[in-house]
Formats: structure tokens, sequence, C-alpha cells
């Protein structure tokens, strides 16, 4: 444990995605829900550490038993405890839902007045049993679920739904709306344990985004930006009458703006 995360911050994020401070912080935040205890040989922070480890890194029971010295059973054992206490934590990760002001001056965000978010759907891959196989299959012939996310301003996660169960070739327009339709439709079900590390790697997410001031994976990427084909992305659909008149009006209006300003008389 010293070597692999106390060390230096740069370890801990190498090996836990998060550095130490809000390693800490996760770790204080889950002893207060009551459903993590430092036990006579494992503590809450090796618990929290095992768990963080193999999200990371994908790693194996049998990978991860050599690395912290503990049996494949107690590997397990705390990977679920810890699971199930972040997903407690959802109401304190999950972003409040702010809309954006009437009199925001960001360029960005200013033409979508009272707008909570955007949202955006992707497939994530699963393992499921053979007989299930065909109601998860993509178009791409991947075995997947359905994830709809909506995000904040600043990059945090306000909603996440999984479509558990949903043909991944499902109509994107039908998913959409069936979603929004329902009397919670996007906020987060009851899924099996793939789908639910789905949702706790969102809401890790958004603590890292809250405690972490400096990320030197985002650092890294921006000094290697490069152009990639996105895959399975919405593509139609359905819209009314009216809401095809107001974004053509915006349309308009960004664009005359941007023109007045280039060519300021």
């Amino acid at each position: 444990m010293n070597r692999m995360i106390y060390e230096t911050d740069r370890r801990c994020v190498d090996e836990l995605r998060m550095d130490l401070h809000t390693f800490s912080k996760l770790c204080s935040m889950l002893r207060a829900t009551g459903r993590l205890h430092d036990t006579r040989n494992v503590s809450v922070d090796e618990m929290v550490a095992v768990f963080l480890n193999v999200l990371a890194h994908h790693k194996k029971n049998r990978v991860i038993q050599n690395d912290f010295y503990r049996s494949g059973e107690t590997i397990s054992r705390y990977f679920n405890a810890v699971l199930e206490a972040v997903l407690c934590l959802q109401n304190e990760l999950l972003k409040t839902p702010e809309p954006v002001h009437e009199n925001s001056t960001d360029e960005r965000w200013k033409w979508f007045k009272n707008c909570l978010g955007a949202l955006d759907e992707t497939y994530i891959r699963l393992h499921v049993p053979e007989v299930d196989k065909p109601r998860y299959r993509t178009r791409k012939n991947e075995i997947a679920t359905n994830v709809l996310g909506v995000c904040s301003q600043d990059m945090q996660f306000i909603y996440i739904y999984i479509l558990s169960g949903w043909e991944g070739s499902a109509a994107d327009s039908r998913i959409l709306r069936d979603a929004i339709s329902r009397r919670h439709g996007l906020r987060v079900s009851r899924v099996k344990t793939q789908c639910r590390i789905i949702i706790v790697c969102c809401l890790l997410h958004n603590l890292i985004r809250r405690k972490m001031t400096i990320d030197p994976e985002e650092n890294e990427l921006n000094e290697n930006i490069y152009n990639q084909e996105e895959d399975d992305v919405i593509t139609s659909i359905d819209s009314s009458e009216e809401w095809a008149v107001w974004r053509a009006n915006l349309a308009d209006h960004m664009f005359n703006e941007w023109r007045e300003n280039r060519n300021p008389r």
C-alpha cells in the first residue's frame, strides 16, 4: 500500500486515477456512510485502493491477489462492498442541476438560457449470458448496453441512465423519448453489477473533477490532440416543428452575432 499509493501523488494517480487528497476524501466519505469499517486485517483505505485499482486498469482478481497479497474471496468481497458504498454517495456526488442564467456571458452557453446541461448517448461493452446476447447486440455486432448521460457546464454528471436490457440496435430516438417520458426518466435505475460499475465510474468522475485541481492525464491529452471518428452516436431524433424553428432561429442569431463581431462598423 505505501509503495503503491502513498509514495507520491503521481504514483497514486497512476495506480488509482486520483491524487492522494482525493483518495483520502473518498475514504472519509465512505466511512461516513457506515457501510465500510476497518477490520483486523484490512483497512478501509486498502479496500478502496483495491476497488479503484481494478477500475483503473481492468485487472483480474488473480492479478489483484498478487498485488495486495489477499485471497480471491477477500478481493471479491471488498470490491462489492466498496461498489455498494459508493452508490450510496450518489446524492452527494451527482451534480445538482443549475440552469444557464439569463445574463450568462459564456460564449459556449449563453445561447441556451435555462438549459440544465448537455445530453449524449454511448454504448459500453458488457459480458452477458449467451441467451441474452441478441438483446444487447449493436449495429457493429458488439455486446453492449446503452448509457445516457447529462453533463453540466463544468463537465460533471447530472444524470446517468443505464438502458439495461434494451437491444443495442434499438432506434436512438425511441430510446431517448422513452427515457425522458418516464416519471423518473433520467434517474439512476436498479441494475446488475456491471451497470452499477458504470454508474460508480460516473460518480467518481464527479469527485475527481471537484477535488483534483490539476489532472496530469488531461494535460497529456491536451498535448496530443488528435481527430477521432465518433462511432455509435445519435444520428437522428424526431423533432417537432416548433423545435426545428427554434433551432433555426438560434443558428441565425449566432451567425449574425459572429458576423457583426468579425466585421465591426
